[in-house]
């Protein structure tokens, strides 16, 4: 599956390529990002909110989701920042989501894609996002050097996630301030916070550590905390609660 939205992605992005020395212009041009580290460094366990309407592996999530009214009730209950899915194909993604939540809060804005070349950060920044993914599964140790430079020299923060200790080690050796673990196996798309708790040790003291998927319960959010991270990244289980800006302060509170 992993292949399949990398090629995917591949296909998409044909047209942003050729705008790549504009968009890069536009993007040192733009205004300055909010810092998304520096959301993240605030005491306590902080909350990564995400805007996401279906998954591969979950299916629909919410189709009726309107992001702007989400990001607020996401902000009303604490949200350091929030994640908006804009991978169209599989995730129902689009940039009109990230545009629609720039307008509604100011909170520090992560944008949540399959990035594979530099068009793409530089996009990024001119849509008004502060921060990019980099999925080290994805990318090749140059690739994964490259586009984290690329990322800074625009003044992105940039979230670098791993799913294993070989990618824990590889994310490490471009010494970057925020390392994200998704406790989601990319093959079976299980999640087990086991994960997450087994590889904190190698990030903690070297990096902000973000917990990402599988935290659904206030427990969940207590497993991360007691390991050691910094925030947690939270998607379905609050595109489906009934009261988002709830969960997000219980989650807070452990």
């Amino acid at each position: 599956m992993l292949d399949e939205i990398v090629a995917s992605t591949r296909r998409r992005i044909e047209p942003l390529l050729r705008n790549r020395i504009n968009l890069r212009a536009e993007a040192l041009s733009a205004d300055s990002a909010l810092g998304f580290g520096s959301a993240l460094s605030v005491p306590g366990l902080q909350v990564i909110a995400e805007i996401k309407r279906r998954s591969p592996s979950a299916g629909v999530l919410a189709s009726d989701l309107v992001p702007s009214d989400q990001a607020v009730a996401y902000v009303a209950g604490g949200a350091a920042a929030i994640s908006v899915l804009t991978e169209p194909d599989y995730f129902s993604g689009s940039i009109a989501d990230l545009e629609a939540v720039r307008e509604a809060v100011d909170v520090p804005i992560l944008r949540k894609d399959f990035v594979i070349d530099s068009a793409q950060i530089y996009e990024s920044k001119v849509l008004g996002a502060d921060a990019v993914l980099l999925i080290v599964a994805i990318l090749t140790d140059d690739e994964l050097a490259s586009l984290h430079d690329a990322g800074q020299s625009v003044g992105l923060d940039v979230l670098v996630e791993t799913h294993t200790e070989h990618e824990v080690e590889r994310a490490l050796a471009i010494s970057p301030h925020i390392i994200g673990v998704n406790n989601r196996d990319l093959a079976t798309f299980v999640t087990d916070l086991a994960t997450g708790e087994r590889l904190a040790p190698t990030v903690l003291g070297r990096a902000l550590a973000v917990g990402e998927s599988g935290v659904s319960s206030v427990e969940g959010a207590r497993r991360m905390r007691v390991a050691g991270f910094d925030a947690i990244l939270v998607g379905e289980a609050l595109v489906r609660a009934a009261d988002p800006a709830t969960l997000i302060a219980d989650l807070k509170a452990v």
